[in-house]
């Protein structure tokens, strides 16, 4: 595709995910009902869909741990030191990370229903994918290291208790075992791997991929506030911990949405 074509698309898609009805669009999607291989009544939605991320593939693939928690600290560490060399690797990655994502995180065994899938976390993770390849191709992302936005460097602790995420894996509490920043599951979560992607993005800001900042923001705002409320209203005794490791999550997403539009006025200026 011509650098001309890649601008005019990126121009359309920048205005088109700041229309009103592009935001009513994942507003619907939030109303999609969950599929299972044995049928279930509508008043069943919330019993599935708990099942299915309860039950999903992320908890049947240990073995890919260790690989999506180095990949990503690799990807920093030689950002960090060649700077834009590798902006496109890392948005490559991004979008191969959320496809896996998307996958072992929307699609689970259920204990009374079969096979699951949640079609909303299904397809938000795959738009959110698709924003991450669609920078790659077009490569807009300036990580240049004489020009990052020191203003930002309050994200890089958020991200890095994200990406961390200290917490005993059965009982939800507190766990902070150095170990666990290369062994976790954290690598392969949405709500974990987002902040360190959008810190990314706000530590290059305004240099960096309006679209693909707002999509993910957007999407990342909408399951932090899911979670955020699950760990800290319905179940706080339980999932306390694991409420406030969502708060990072919460924080940068809605940074980085707020961003996306900041960088449009500026630009028109």
């Amino acid at each position: 595709m011509k650098k001309e074509k890649k601008t005019s698309l990126q121009n359309t898609l920048e205005r088109i995910t700041r229309r009103w009805w592009f935001f009513v669009i994942i507003f619907i999607l939030q109303m999609l009902p969950p599929f299972a291989a044995k049928g279930f009544s509508p008043e069943q939605f919330g019993l599935v869909t708990g099942e299915i991320l309860s039950g999903c593939y992320l908890f049947a693939v240990p073995f890919l741990y260790t690989f999506f928690k180095i990949v990503p600290i690799l990807l920093v560490g030689l950002i960090a030191w060649k700077g834009n060399r590798f902006s496109c690797l890392f948005s490559v990655y991004a979008g191969i990370n959320y496809v896996f994502i998307a996958v072992l995180q929307s699609v689970g065994q259920t204990e009374h229903f079969g096979v699951g899938i949640t079609f909303t976390n299904l397809i938000m993770f795959l738009l959110v994918a698709a924003s991450w390849f669609w920078e790659a191709a077009l490569q807009e992302n300036d990580f240049n290291l004489q020009k990052w936005n020191r203003k930002m460097v309050w994200v890089i602790p958020l991200a890095a208790l994200a990406f961390w995420y200290p917490a005993n894996a059965s009982t939800f509490q507190p766990d902070f075992n150095p170990v666990k920043i290369i062994t976790n599951v954290a690598g392969l979560t949405f709500c974990m791997m987002t902040p360190v992607y959008l810190a990314m993005l706000l530590l290059f800001y305004p240099r960096v991929n309006v679209v693909t900042l707002r999509v993910t923001g957007l999407v990342g705002a909408i399951i932090a506030l899911y979670n955020v409320s699950l760990n800290f209203i319905i179940n706080f005794q339980e999932f306390w911990w694991n409420g406030i490791l969502h708060i990072p999550l919460l924080i940068i997403s809605i940074a980085a949405f707020i961003r996306s539009f900041q960088k449009r006025i500026t630009s028109v200026e």
